[in-house]
């Protein structure tokens, strides 16, 4: 989703080939990461810590694999739980915020290309993502940069989210729609 938080990171210049040594060096950390298992959250959360850069809440829970393009642009709040096997692009950054649940098989995208054909290949663009507190992404949803998900929404399984989603909220479908109004 282009917005007016999207930005080109240009082919051949020292940002993309800052973008591009980060990626070498998450690329390092992941297949020791992705190694553990359930059983080892100690150190699984060092070398989350490690890909981030910075220190992670002890009630972080992460289950490999994962993978990320860089890592760097990751921040996650306390009492955040990660399932297996997601991806999250964070080029354009990601901010988690406390108590999210992701459930397997989540796609968190950053990045992608200019769509224009004759632009393709001129660089990467990035949009960050923000993910509310308590928000709940069910198996296999997938969040596109420059959308925020509100506080205690939940995305639907599968869901594709190319729109900001409003706090109390469930979305569902592709592209993700609101379902009806959370209320307790």
């Amino acid at each position: 989703m282009a917005n007016d938080r999207t930005r080109l990171i240009a082919r051949r210049t020292p940002e993309s080939a800052a973008m591009t040594a980060n990626v070498r060096r998450a690329a390092q950390i992941m297949p020791r990461l992705n190694r553990l298992t359930f059983n080892d959250a100690d150190e699984v959360r060092a070398l989350f810590a490690e890909l981030t850069g910075r220190p992670v809440d002890e009630s972080f829970l992460l289950v490999p694999p994962f993978y990320t393009t860089g890592g760097t642009e990751i921040r996650v709040g306390r009492g955040v739980f990660v399932n297996q096997n997601c991806t999250f692009y964070d080029l354009g950054g990601i901010d988690i915020g406390d108590e999210v649940m992701i459930g397997p098989n989540v796609s968190l995208i950053t990045s992608g290309h200019p769509i224009e054909p004759s632009r393709r290949r001129d660089g990467v663009t990035a949009a960050p993502i923000v993910i509310g507190r308590n928000v709940w992404l069910a198996a296999g949803v997938t969040v596109i940069g420059g959308v925020t998900i509100g506080e205690n929404s939940v995305v639907a399984a599968g869901a594709v989210v190319t729109r900001d989603v409003p706090p109390n909220t469930l979305v569902g479908g592709n592209p993700a729609q609101v379902i009806r109004s959370i209320v307790e």
